[in-house]
């Protein structure tokens, strides 16, 4: 024989398990589970048997950590696993990568079946999927009526959004009818348009337990739901068909609560954030206010007759009046929303730190109108101050005093040199004016 044809045993069982991993590559096969060792590294070493002849297998950490329980011997269970060989010894065994009861595994290769059909004709596609609303009033919640779900659903939602209103649409959530009733439930809520949502789910349980979920008809139903869905079927770890289909899935009941519901405590940080914005909108109104009432004081410091100044004192009395009915106005106003709010909440169970803010609140706006009348007195007070000094210097006033201006028909007389003796003359007084004739003119 050759050298050529002559190969070591490491070199042989490396070649078979080539072959074996290359020819076989994954299969399904069920079996009776026997000489099971768990390993202190956390790999799992059993094997496979039927009645005429058994396997070696082995399960790594990575992958039994996903098995729901630990199996026992004389366990039946399907297994999907690579055929391999191990070579140290030549001993032909199998590569597990998922484990499950018999009975659950036919049903797992169901779910697989039917999620890749559904999944091909564009049930799951993100393009049919319908966005929650904004503010959802009313939520239905399609369950059992005596089951663990809805016992939570109506805990968060008291706790979180207790004016929030629930419609349960009762229906059979495990056994051969369910599927039926659940889909029959979704329909009716759908003719009956009386909720913005609906959360469609159960408790926890075995897959066999929570397959209605997995059933084309209640996948159908959703798929056809005009209100958006949100799915909460068992526990986070749990999947099924309806999670798919559904618009929003959530890991549990409660968590569908808390999906469809919006804190009261945020509703309420809103609304003081509005009364905020009103104050500050009053702010600055009132300073736009002052400072047109500004301009005008300035205006009226340039005009001297004594006519414009009772006009303008007219106008400033009339703006000041106007100031102090839309000050009164916006305060009106900015009070509307608050006691809207506090009426609204009234009867909700708010905290402590909530009324703090609401009186600290209300003792802002107390000062806030305090400085805005006191800004408005000492504006007056400037004003009046302003008209006191223009009269002062008004020659009205010069001639209260006893002076007289003398005018011709070239205006008022300043010098001995605009008048002519003969000639007349109006020379005014404060109580009048009166004619008089240039007879004698001395030049100092």
């Amino acid at each position: 024989m050759s050298q050529q044809y002559i190969l070591k045993i490491s070199e042989l069982t490396k070649k078979v398990k080539y072959l074996l991993e290359s020819e076989m590559s994954t299969v399904w096969l069920t079996g009776e589970i026997s000489n099971f060792v768990a390993a202190a590294s956390g790999h799992w070493y059993l094997s496979l048997k039927d009645s005429k002849a058994q396997v070696r297998c082995a399960m790594f950490k990575g992958n039994n950590n996903k098995v729901r329980n630990k199996p026992i011997n004389g366990q039946q269970v399907l297994v999907r696993a690579r055929v391999s060989l191990y070579e140290p010894r030549g001993d032909f065994q199998l590569i597990i990568d998922q484990m499950d009861d018999a009975g659950d595994g036919l049903l797992q290769q169901q779910f697989e079946k039917l999620k890749v059909t559904l999944n091909a004709q564009g049930y799951f596609s993100t393009h049919n999927k319908q966005a929650l609303p904004d503010h959802i009033n009313t939520i239905g919640v399609v369950t059992s009526p005596t089951g663990a779900a809805i016992k939570d659903i109506l805990s968060v939602l008291q706790r979180r959004s207790p004016q929030t209103h629930v419609i349960i649409y009762p229906a059979l959530v495990q056994g051969k009818d369910a599927k039926h009733d659940i889909a029959a439930a979704i329909e009716q809520a759908n003719l009956r348009r009386e909720c913005d949502a609906l959360i469609v789910g159960r408790g926890g349980g075995s897959l066999e337990d929570l397959w209605s979920f997995n059933e084309e008809i209640v996948v159908e139903a959703i798929y056809q739901s005009k209100i958006p869905i949100i799915s909460a079927v068992g526990h986070e770890i749990d999947t099924t068909l309806a999670d798919y289909v559904a618009d929003v899935r959530a890991a549990t009941p409660s968590a569908a609560a808390e999906i469809a519901s919006k804190n009261t405590a945020d509703t309420l940080d809103k609304a003081l954030q509005l009364k905020q914005r009103l104050i500050r909108q009053l702010s600055i109104t009132t300073e736009k206010w002052h400072q047109q009432l500004t301009n005008i004081t300035h205006r009226l410091d340039r005009v001297h007759p004594e006519q414009h100044i009772v006009t303008q004192q007219q106008r400033a009395d009339e703006l000041a009046n106007r100031l102090t009915t839309a000050q009164l106005n916006q305060l009106a106003r900015l009070s509307l929303p608050s006691k809207l709010v506090n009426q609204r909440f009234a009867q909700l169970p708010i905290q402590q730190n909530i009324i703090r803010q609401q009186q600290h609140s209300e003792s802002l706006q107390t000062r806030l109108i305090k400085a805005i009348n006191f800004s408005h007195q000492r504006k007056q007070q400037k004003f009046v101050k302003c008209i006191e000094q223009l009269q002062l210097v008004s020659p009205l006033a010069t001639i209260a005093r006893g002076y007289s201006v003398t005018r011709t028909t070239m205006g008022i007389v300043k010098s001995v040199k605009q008048v002519d003796i003969g000639k007349s003359v109006e020379v005014q007084l404060s109580d009048g004016t009166f004619a008089a004739t240039v007879t004698s003119v001395e030049d100092n």
